[in-house]
């Protein structure tokens, strides 16, 4: 049983260390992304320096691997180890697959913030509340024009949106993970958080750094 456990987080850190937006930039412009302005491989800084289809193919991307993490998860939880709640299978999966993004082994353990694959990840665990939290994500960013403040607020939130939202068993392990993620995206955030209480943050639009 504890085999079965390392196999499924490991197969999602796999998955959600896969670098998208580093690998696109590097396929279409030749360009290493953690050169050009924030130097995150996220859908935000793709965006800036790659362009729209860039970006949009980088958060799409982020997004399926995250689905694709817990999706796989749970089947292996099923498989291998029936009689464990199927949701803490796939809450294990959701960490690795956001830690293996944030901490990708292929850029020397520096990934992205783990907006889009927080989002996937939980699409799949707590649908309701992650539809919920990007529609929060979006108002906050169409008000600002901050996408810091949207994934931070959003991110802050989501916890609080799972508990109204998610319905059926909420074993403990699953709990903690929702906020888990949530405290990761948000302390991945830090150099945002300092810009935005200086003034001196990127509103979406600007070409400054992000």
């Amino acid at each position: 049983m504890p085999l079965a456990y390392v196999l499924i987080a490991a197969a999602s850190f796999l998955l959600g260390s896969i670098p998208v937006g580093y690998l696109l930039v590097r396929i279409f412009r030749k360009q290493d992304i953690r050169s050009v302005g924030s130097g995150n491989i996220g859908a935000t800084n793709v965006l800036r320096a790659g362009g729209k289809g860039l970006g949009a193919a980088t958060f799409l991307l982020d997004v399926l691997k995250g689905c694709c993490a817990v999706w796989l998860g749970a089947a292996l939880g099923a498989l291998l180890i029936p009689s464990v709640e199927p949701r803490n299978a796939e809450a294990l999966a959701a960490l690795c697959a956001v830690l293996g993004h944030m901490f990708t082994p292929w850029l020397k353990f520096r990934g992205g913030k783990g907006v889009a694959t927080g989002f996937g990840v939980f699409l799949v665990a707590a649908p309701l509340a992650a539809l919920a939290a990007i529609a929060l994500f979006a108002v906050i960013l169409a008000l600002s024009r901050y996408v810091s403040l949207g994934s931070i607020l959003a991110a802050a939130a989501f916890p609080v949106l799972a508990y109204f939202l998610v319905h059926g068993s909420r074993p403990a392990f699953f709990l903690f993970v929702q906020a888990a993620v949530a405290l990761l995206i948000i302390i991945k955030h830090h150099q945002n958080i300092r810009r935005l209480m200086a003034g001196t943050e990127s509103r979406f639009g600007a070409r400054k750094q992000a």
